[in-house]
């Protein structure tokens, strides 16, 4: 291991509480690993990005381990990282550099939800789950696989509960978005709504979609709404991240290299 650098990619937020959330993140990550070398990058609105988080790993490891703090494989994990990383292949000859998946929505983030999902259902006095409606609310891609996997967390959810409506919504680039997915459910007859947004860390993304949901409670005074937060810093996020480095310390990588190139019949 002491030839390894492991190189964990956040996001980078421009909301000032973002990052350091991150970094903190990075910290417990590291005394729960404490023979591990890892280094920390953003992909943006950081200090420290891409190059230079490549540069800062290659220069204390033979091999580099690049972990994408990321939920789904869109667009910065399949071309731009990928394409940061053939550049630093070329400044560095005598180092590998191997990439591995991003989080993707596994049972481990399938439980995150599942324990949002109960709390945010607390909150609301006679949760019947017939006029109950959950919205699971993502990113928004537009990679058709990164939003597919959205849909299939939802139907999961939906598998394991009694609610007759769990839909997903997105905060940008594709549809529908969330006050669409509410006005369906609404127009359904549901009084109560759950929205339980999928997203790891803090940001301007987060506190945008507070600020609409205080919106929607006073355009639908009559349905009760409940949400959960972000991630944060659950044991399943962390445990993903240590299975992601183990599959490669113990070769079970497929290649040198993973190959996410992008899906060449995705709509634009």
């Amino acid at each position: 291991m002491k030839d390894d650098c492991i190189l964990l990619i956040g996001h980078g937020s421009r909301d000032p509480e973002g990052n350091p959330q991150i970094e903190r993140f990075l910290e417990q990550w590291r005394k729960s690993q404490p023979d591990w070398q890892i280094e920390l990058c953003f992909i943006e609105f950081a200090d420290v990005e891409i190059e230079q988080g490549l540069d800062n790993a290659a220069a204390k490891g033979k091999r580099v381990i690049v972990v994408p703090l990321v939920l789904n494989a869109a667009g910065h994990v399949r071309a731009e990282i990928p394409h940061h990383i053939q550049h630093a292949k070329a400044r560095h000859l005598d180092t590998t550099f191997v990439y591995t998946p991003p989080i993707t929505a596994g049972e481990p983030v399938f439980s995150i939800l599942k324990k949002n999902w109960r709390n945010a259902l607390a909150e609301l006095h006679f949760p019947a789950p017939s006029n109950t409606g959950v919205i699971v609310l993502g990113r928004g891609s537009s990679d058709r696989k990164a939003n597919g996997e959205m849909s299939k967390i939802a139907r999961w959810l939906f598998e394991e509960s009694e609610h007759e409506l769990v839909d997903i919504a997105f905060t940008g680039v594709t549809t529908p978005r969330l006050e669409t997915s509410v006005q369906r459910q609404v127009i359904l007859g549901m009084k109560q709504i759950v929205i339980l947004p999928l997203y790891l860390f803090n940001g301007t993304l987060i506190k945008r979609i507070e600020q609409q949901i205080q919106r929607l409670k006073q355009q639908y005074p009559e349905i009760a709404f409940a949400n959960s937060s972000y991630f944060g810093f659950e044991n399943e996020i962390k445990a993903v991240l240590n299975e992601r480095v183990y599959a490669v310390l113990n070769n079970r990588q497929g290649g040198e290299f993973l190959d996410i190139s992008p899906d060449t019949h995705q709509h634009h």
